[in-house]
């Protein structure tokens, strides 16, 4: 698979990566309880493990998790994992976040620390080579940003050699833009910012992140599933309540592509994948399948008249519509 380079960080990347939000969950409309607090989170480990050696297989050398992710579960099927491919795990960037459990937001220095040193258990890591602060909206920034905060925790986890560089992931986009302008970031992992159907990046994040050479990650490239096969009947989109107006859009965006032959998966990851500044894509997988089709998607090979055609479909739909 085609690698592009992480911004300032200069590591290289698979342009398609795997997210693991809903990592070994066989269900789509189960995929809400991977964030919610109790027992019966439904992610299955070797599922979980299997769509994990799918995506390395493929040809994937990037895998995003966190420990808020079913309730760690996916840290864990990723671990095991890499024991069982160690041969696919030597070429693989790993990357994982803190400050943001199933139980809670804690972006205090001791909590990080915490944080760090369960993660490395999980996973195996001892040294990462890239480290997120997770969702850090409705805490104050200089909090974050302090010697006794996220940050401060960090850097000092930089100096011991724990983690090589830090990043910053934010699910709103608007955080995540005043996290880049800072310039004290290596890379971000940007959600609900970057698709066919949502270009807020374009506003704030890609002129601070060219600023800064900051490493780009665009996550939700498929809107929950949606640019990947078009509507389906009965299907619950996670966070997203979308119009008939929406579907329909989409449902011309689908046509374009069955008519050249395009699958809609690759023409919406490659789109997101062609913009400069983007290093990556992280598509979510829940199976093997769905990874396997993630990283195919990647090798597709699409002629340069449908970027042309699909350009008028394009549109920026205002979060409030269908989120």
């Amino acid at each position: 698979m085609e690698s592009a380079r992480l911004g300032r960080t200069g590591l290289e990347v698979s342009i398609v990566g795997l997210g693991t939000a809903f990592l070994g969950i066989r269900d789509p409309n189960q995929a809400a309880k991977a964030y919610s607090g109790g027992s019966g989170i439904p992610a299955e480990e070797d599922l979980g493990v299997a769509t994990v050696h799918a995506a390395l297989e493929g040809g994937c050398t990037l895998i995003d998790t966190a420990p808020l992710y079913c309730q760690t579960r996916s840290e864990s099927s990723i671990g095991r994992a890499l024991r069982e491919r160690p041969d696919l795990a030597a070429e693989c960037t790993v990357t994982t976040k803190v400050g943001q459990l199933f139980a809670g937001v804690d972006h205090s220095r001791e909590a990080v620390l915490r944080h760090v040193e369960a993660s490395q258990r999980r996973l195996g890591i001892e040294c990462f080579q890239l480290l997120f602060i997770h969702d850090p909206m409705g805490v104050p920034m200089g909090d974050v940003l302090g010697e006794s905060g996220t940050l401060g925790a960090l850097r000092k986890l930089q100096r011991e050699g724990v983690v090589e560089f830090v990043g910053v992931a934010a699910n709103e986009p608007e955080t995540n833009a005043d996290y880049v302008e800072t310039g004290e970031f290596d890379a971000a992992v940007v959600p609900e910012a970057w698709s066919l159907l949502n270009q807020w990046a374009e506003r704030r994040i890609f002129p601070a992140a060219e600023r800064h050479d900051v490493g780009l990650v665009m996550a939700t490239p498929l809107e929950r599933g949606l640019l990947a096969t078009g509507p389906v009947a009965g299907r619950e989109y996670l966070n997203r309540r979308y119009t008939a107006n929406l579907f329909e859009h989409v449902g011309k965006i689908k046509t374009l592509c069955d008519e050249r032959g395009v699958p809609m998966n690759a023409a919406a990851l490659q789109w997101c994948a062609r913009h400069p500044l983007v290093a990556a894509t992280i598509p979510g997988a829940r199976l093997p399948a769905e990874a396997t089709a993630n990283a195919a998607a990647a090798e597709v090979e699409i002629p340069p008249g449908f970027w042309r055609d699909l350009d008028p479909l394009v549109r920026h739909w205002d979060v409030a519509i269908f989120e």
